[in-house]
């Protein structure tokens, strides 16, 4: 099955659709699929659920998609950063429905693995549990999260290989792993395409049976937040 695709616009080809849910790797700025977020943002596909740790800045990454008012519901952990996610959630033209970051990884991960969903005590006693399912077990008070099964997940990796084993590199890791793993089709950007059997499996982060398509692309190094003092 051929995997390597020439662009992100050809990677992403047949794979989006207006309402869907789309589940994206990063945090903040690190680690986020941008060639991907900009395929989409230039297809115009609207009405997304984007399930991602935050939406990053506001010219960068899926602050882009906010911009153009192609997102609406966001299922993430944090707001800040982002003044334009913060204007339209708090004007009540953006819907957002906030998950503890654990919460929202082992939601992706149980979606990827096939569990429909989980027990925690994180959120007991708060409005993260308003609405759900409480369980007690051992005289502690649980309550239930659903998995997240995505119509597609878009992450960035550093490295792969053409089957779609993925390599990521230090913190850029983070929310990449399990947003891929819980989708239904997988598109990964990566930095560099190395010949098959030259990764050492021992290093491979995520197999690529959870891999549909890839694409190879230069990518920006940017810092979200830069702080200096002077001479």
């Amino acid at each position: 099955m051929q995997k390597v695709y020439g662009s992100a616009a050809e990677a992403l080809d047949g794979a989006l659709f207006d309402g869907m849910t789309i589940a994206a790797g990063g945090f903040g700025l690190c680690g986020i699929p941008e060639l991907l977020i900009e395929a989409i943002r230039d297809a115009g596909v609207k009405e997304l659920t984007v399930a991602s740790n935050n939406a990053g800045v506001d010219d960068f990454g899926l602050g882009l998609l906010l911009q153009t008012r192609q997102v609406r519901k966001m299922m993430s952990s944090y707001v800040g950063e982002n003044a334009e996610f913060m204007r339209q959630y708090l004007s009540g033209e953006l819907e957002l429905e906030f998950n503890p970051q654990g919460t929202l990884a082992e939601r992706m991960r149980a979606g990827g693995t096939g569990i429909p969903g989980f027990y925690t005590k994180t959120g007991v006693g708060t409005v993260i549990a308003e609405g759900k399912e409480h369980k007690d077990f051992d005289g502690e008070t649980y309550i239930l999260e659903r998995a997240i099964v995505a119509d597609l997940s878009i992450v960035k990796a550093w490295k792969a290989d053409d089957t779609g084993n993925l390599v990521f590199r230090r913190t850029a890791r983070n929310f990449n792993p399990p947003a891929a793993m819980c989708g239904k089709i997988c598109v990964a950007e990566v930095e560099e395409i190395v010949p098959r059997g030259s990764l050492d499996p021992d290093h491979i982060h995520l197999p690529g049976i959870y891999v549909h398509r890839l694409v190879q692309g230069e990518h920006e190094k940017r810092i979200e937040q830069r702080t200096t003092r002077a001479a």
